[in-house]
């Protein structure tokens, strides 16, 4: 997908104690998660926002405002400010800071949208310093349905949702069929990938962009690509976690 590929695995944030104890590979033996996975994780969304800011700026050019990157920089460094004011609390708390300060921060759709996935994604994690698979799961649910509530959007209108959903299907897919955590979250990923790719060629009925009409198609929806770059973080904070760690093996 262009420039994105090569921050994913880059500028990842601390990562020794995001899982408590090593775990065996296998769908039944998921290690337990830290809220200091949940650091890691935003700490390289942030970074990967200011190194495609760019990029997703100027695909933001073709079919909206033209501040898509702009926008979620700025939200994003005002969250790694916040940071160290909950880097002890629980995933929940971390997770809804995150949310609360991109509303207030992030201009367009992007930052209600986004801070809404974040809150409802800690509300679904309230309370909890460590969490397995399936309460990570559960929180991106809860972050896929706050987005289409608060966007009052569905799949097909050429959104960050034809990027997150089908990600999470394959997720929930892939766990149903008995793969380990980072198994799961390599094939999400990869249909997070197709699910942007796939905008290109969609007419957009939703936003910014559906006042252009036909003219909207050939074109990658910015919100589309911002939720991959997120979805490949996600990827590699696990991978660099569990794999440091020696929570789960892949090859």
């Amino acid at each position: 997908m262009g420039c994105a590929g090569p921050y994913a695995s880059s500028e990842m944030g601390r990562v020794s104690d995001s899982v408590p104890a090593a775990s065996s590979s296998g769908a039944g033996s998921d290690p337990r998660l830290t809220s200091a996975l949940v650091i890691d994780f935003v700490e390289g969304v942030a970074a990967i926002i200011k190194a495609e800011r760019q990029y997703l700026t100027t695909l933001d050019s073709a079919i909206g405002d033209a501040d898509h990157g702009i926008n979620l920089d700025r939200g994003f460094s005002a969250v790694l400010a916040k940071l160290p004011e909950v880097a002890d609390q629980d995933a929940g708390t971390i997770l809804k800071t995150v949310g609360t300060t991109l509303v207030s921060t992030v201009g367009g759709a992007s930052g209600p949208l986004y801070g809404t996935a974040f809150i409802r994604a800690g509300g679904a994690l309230a309370g909890r310093t460590e969490f397995g698979a399936d309460e990570l799961i559960a929180a991106l649910d809860a972050a896929l349905q706050g987005i289409m509530a608060r966007g009052k959007a569905s799949r097909g209108e050429k959104t960050m949702i034809d990027t997150i959903a089908p990600a999470l299907d394959a997720l929930k897919a892939a766990r149903a069929n008995g793969a380990d955590l980072l198994d799961a979250i390599h094939e999400a990923t990869a249909a997070a990938k197709a699910g942007m790719e796939a905008t290109i060629p969609m007419l957009a009925t939703k936003g910014r962009a559906s006042y252009l009409g036909e003219r909207s198609i050939g074109h990658q929806d910015p919100g589309a690509t911002s939720a991959y770059l997120m979805a490949s973080v996600l990827q590699d904070t696990l991978e660099h976690t569990l794999t440091r760690e020696g929570g789960t093996s892949h090859g």
